[in-house]
């Protein structure tokens, strides 16, 4: 009977260990992440999460939109092995429409998580900061009392202790007091330490955001063109699409019409200059720096082209206040953080040099971003490169050296080769994608902005060939 106790027993928890993890598994929230990371729905999902729960739906989105990403990728390269029909070409815009809305999924939902970091660094530096206010205030409980010993004599000391025994007792509070002191002093240095710690990690966040928000920008410009280009192929017939794998427009036809197409500028009178006065001038940089002319326009037409959307605030706003860095737009509507404070000194010093007037001439308004409600960042790029005033005045005097007269951001042909002495600088010569992420985030950068870099090497592409079909024009 006993045995029979202890087998039912054993069966019992056996049963439990069983099921346990079932229910276990059963409590876990599962999603519908077709459902909620296709249709950008996961952020109402998200209101009514926990931030934790949140940020594990976002993790949980991007892996999926990776592999989605990941899948669509190799059906692509597979269609491209294919013979060249007019519907493998549409089948192939539609699969790179696709992976262009799975990375723009993406960068909303990196966007998100980005927030949340943000956050947390905000309110640990708040944290911080109260720690050492409270370490502020020991140190100067410390400092007075001591100070309240140091201003008796050593006789006062003596008259005023009924024993010798109570005499050391005063000379042991007094370096204990010394010792804490120390020790506070230390704690105060290491939070200080953590706080810039904290605070040059809260500016990385903040330029990791706004580099995310303006490659959302170029992702959707390139998912216009690529439905564009679906919409014209959708209009031909396979012996039209056919004819035109085969024919062979007339090389100076071709020569005109691309010189004849406006590279646009904002800030530039009429808005820019045609781009065979634009490859010109960027193959004389060329000769001067090896970086290629294609190269650098791709990385001008990425910082200055105007189409509307991406790139709709570049030499759009005048400063007016140097002391808090407002101003107003063309129109004159009030504008905030067109130019950081610390970059003002230097952008007069460079419009008087010019003899231009500062407040009337035009820099790139800020790109309105938040976070908490609070704002950050600021405008006050120059010209069609791009230069705030600060890395400006780094290339100022090359330039100078080089045409032998006052360098301008806003001429194209500074403007050019200020950016040119950059890019040769960054190692474009030897690797045009790291030095394009160089130009645009510095010395490191993430996964998402790495489309930049992308997107600029492919344009560079697209303007070598327009460029060699100029150069056979002129055989």
């Amino acid at each position: 009977m006993f045995l029979k106790k202890k087998k039912i027993v054993f069966l019992f928890f056996l049963l439990a260990a069983l099921i346990t993890p079932l229910f276990s598994a059963l409590g876990e929230t599962s999603y519908d992440l077709e459902k909620l990371c296709e249709t950008g729905s996961w952020e109402q999902e998200c209101d009514k999460l926990s931030e934790e729960e949140c940020e594990n739906l976002c993790n949980q989105c991007l892996e999926y939109l990776n592999q989605k990403g990941a899948k669509v990728q190799q059906e692509i390269s597979e269609t491209g092995q294919k013979k060249q029909t007019l519907q493998n070409q549409i089948s192939t815009l539609n699969k790179k429409i696709k992976d262009l809305d799975y990375q723009i999924y993406q960068s909303n939902i990196s966007i998100k998580s980005l927030g949340f970091q943000i956050d947390d660094t905000e309110s640990s530096i708040v944290q911080t900061s109260e720690d050492i206010d409270g370490q502020k205030a020991k140190v100067a409980e410390i400092l007075r009392a001591v100070q309240k010993e140091d201003k008796k004599d050593f006789l006062e000391i003596m008259i005023s202790s009924d024993t010798v025994s109570q005499f050391f007792d005063n000379m042991i509070y007094l370096e204990t007091l010394s010792v804490k002191n120390k020790e506070v002093l230390l704690n105060l240095q290491d939070l200080e330490d953590g706080l810039r710690t904290k605070k040059v990690s809260l500016e990385e966040e903040t330029d990791e955001l706004k580099n995310l928000v303006i490659i959302q920008g170029i992702k959707k410009e390139e998912s216009a063109k690529t439905k564009e280009d679906r919409e014209y192929y959708l209009g031909l017939t396979e012996k039209e699409y056919q004819a035109k794998l085969q024919e062979k427009e007339e090389i100076e036809k071709q020569a005109a019409e691309i010189s004849k197409r406006i590279f646009e500028l904002v800030g530039i009178k009429e808005g820019g200059i045609e781009f065979g006065e634009a490859v010109e001038i960027a193959k004389s940089v060329e000769s001067i720096t090896g970086v290629r002319a294609a190269f650098l326009l791709a990385i001008i037409h990425q910082e200055s082209y105007n189409n509307g959307k991406f790139g709709g605030n570049v030499g759009q706003c005048y400063v007016t206040n140097f002391t808090t860095g407002s101003g107003t737009d063309l129109k004159g509507n009030a504008k905030q953080r067109v130019m950081s404070p610390k970059d003002a000194t230097l952008f007069l010093e460079i419009t008087k040099e010019l003899g231009m007037e500062a407040t009337k001439t035009p820099v790139s308004c800020w790109m309105p971003l938040y976070s908490k409600g609070v704002p950050y960042g600021w405008g006050g790029a120059m010209g069609p490169a791009q230069f705030i005033p600060s890395t400006w005045n780094l290339y100022r005097a090359k330039v100078s050296e080089i045409t032998g007269r006052p360098a301008n951001p806003w001429s194209v042909n500074d403007a050019f080769l200020a950016a040119g002495l950059l890019l040769r600088d960054n190692g474009a010569a030897q690797n045009e994608f790291r030095a394009a992420m160089r130009y645009f985030s510095g010395g490191s950068w993430t996964k998402q902005e790495e489309f930049y870099g992308r997107s600029v090497v492919a344009r560079a592409n697209e303007y070598q060939k327009d460029i060699e079909i100029l150069e056979q024009a002129k055989k």
